[in-house]
């Protein structure tokens, strides 16, 4: 729920959220799900721009994580706390580019870890990647990620990653060069099937 709230823009509900979920398994020593929430708990600091307590909370997303036994099960890893937190950098870069390298180390980190076979993660941390690499002004490495995000939609059946590379699609619309334009046609041929 507390997602779906962040999803809705609603950082201060889902923190509400988080907070009860984070004090129900206290005890229970999961550290794949405390970290988790924990990231869920970022996220909605990152909404309503707290940023340090962005920070720490990610900081115990970390050390969660680090701490969680093998046997626990769950899919929650490196890869996804890594995609989560790059993605939540990149919102804030939106706002301050001071932000963006940050977004490309996490997101990266999180593209290095996931694999070829993520599939509709992988192409949502490329997009992402194209992002953060055009707000820090690097339109070379955003064409190549573009490129890797056009490649990886082609291979999954998302609606989601359908909708975020033509919201890709339509912030490059304001780079009119070559590499950006062919890029663009990628993005719109992989958004048409």
């Amino acid at each position: 729920m507390a997602r779906q709230l962040l999803y809705l823009d609603q950082p201060r509900d889902a923190l509400e959220l988080v907070r009860l979920a984070l004090d129900g398994t206290r005890a229970s020593g999961a550290g794949r799900l405390c970290a988790m929430l924990h990231t869920r708990e970022a996220w909605a600091y990152a909404g309503l721009g707290r940023v340090e307590a962005f920070r720490r909370a990610t900081g115990t997303a970390e050390e969660a994580l680090a701490g969680a036994s093998d046997d626990e099960g769950g899919s929650f890893d490196e890869a996804e706390l890594a995609g989560v937190t790059g993605g939540r950098y990149l919102d804030l870069a939106r706002n301050d580019a001071r932000f963006a390298d940050e977004a490309v180390t996490y997101i990266q980190r999180a593209i290095d870890l996931r694999g070829r076979s993520a599939g509709r993660s992988l192409a949502l941390d490329y997009t992402g990647l194209v992002h953060a690499h055009m707000i820090r002004g690097n339109v070379d490495a955003a064409v190549i990620a573009g490129g890797a995000a056009a490649a990886a939609a082609g291979r999954v059946t998302s609606d989601r990653v359908r909708a975020q590379l033509r919201h890709l699609d339509q912030a490059l619309a304001e780079r009119p060069t070559a590499g950006v334009a062919d890029l663009r046609a990628r993005l719109q041929a992989a958004t048409a099937n």
